[in-house]
């Protein structure tokens, strides 16, 4: 079983931390009084699995006394529940700036005279806390994108795909509309067009004999080299940017041969690279 505390400053970005890891299958709640904490380990490791993963949100709302929190952090290690602090900080400056845009109020508002004095005092409550974090993540200068990138590769889990993007190869038909959920769109209506092949016109490009025929010459095995040039050199750039699917779209008039047959054979290079790929030809039934 997993457990990972997230805390530290207000308008740090811990909901948006919650939310995030809530995407890579974490159980996540909201200002679980420390006390509990033990309690729900207990639930998961007694469960059917459906607690592995939880992701527990504490922080100054809970009181300025963080001794149940590590007498509770202490009582996971006894139960030998792995548990991991991750601590969400900024700038002070980053800070108030938030506040002012979200025209929120500071939960310690009510104990300093000023939002810069809540902010000093926070630090001051959280530092126990801070020491004791695994990880901390500064997301002063973070977008929304980079922080899910940086979480996924903290969380994510080894040895799987999770932690990295899903790529979404697709064939369609120029006649039949462009895809809405296309991010990327390739044009293949050069290619030699099976269609006009009376023995090849009712078989589509996922057939051998029509993936010959695209690619005899030479011209889609060139297309498709220097289309990996690209594509192999932006999946990674978009992950770090903290997409999870990337959708790249394949069209040709009908949408059911050449961008069929060469969404297949792009799919298999993305394939091999190491990525999780999703191959689908939304217009191979259609006349």
């Amino acid at each position: 079983m997993e457990f990972v505390i997230i805390s530290g400053m207000s308008g740090a970005g811990k909901s948006k931390a919650a939310s995030f890891m809530e995407d890579m299958d974490y159980f996540c709640v909201d200002n679980l009084p420390a006390p509990l904490i033990p309690k729900f380990a207990e639930l998961g490791m007694a469960g059917t699995g459906e607690y592995q993963r939880v992701a527990l949100v504490t922080d100054v709302r809970a009181g300025t006394n963080f001794d149940g929190l590590f007498q509770a952090l202490a009582d996971l290690e006894r139960m030998k529940c792995p548990c991991r602090i991750l601590f969400m900080d900024a700038s002070d400056a980053v800070i108030i700036k938030r506040y002012k845009e979200t025209r929120r109020s500071h939960p310690l508002g009510e104990e300093a005279d000023s939002l810069e004095g809540a902010i000093a005092l926070e630090r001051r409550m959280l530092a126990p806390l801070r020491g004791r974090a695994d990880q901390i993540i500064d997301t002063s200068n973070l977008s929304t994108a980079k922080l899910k990138g940086v979480l996924r590769q903290m969380f994510g889990r080894a040895g799987t795909s999770e932690g990295r993007m899903d790529v979404r190869v697709s064939s369609f038909g120029f006649k039949h509309g462009l895809p809405m959920e296309a991010d990327l769109v390739l044009d293949v209506r050069f290619l030699p067009n099976p269609y006009y092949i009376t023995e090849l016109r009712p078989l589509t490009g996922l057939d051998q004999g029509v993936r010959d025929y695209v690619f005899q010459g030479g011209q889609a095995q060139e297309f498709l080299d220097r289309l990996w040039g690209m594509v192999g050199w932006l999946l990674p750039r978009y992950e770090e940017e903290g997409k999870t699917a990337l959708v790249i779209s394949v069209g040709c008039t009908g949408g059911r041969h050449r961008s069929v047959a060469v969404a297949h054979a792009l799919a298999a290079r993305v394939r091999d690279q190491g990525w999780t790929v999703t191959e689908s030809h939304r217009d191979l039934g259609r006349n």
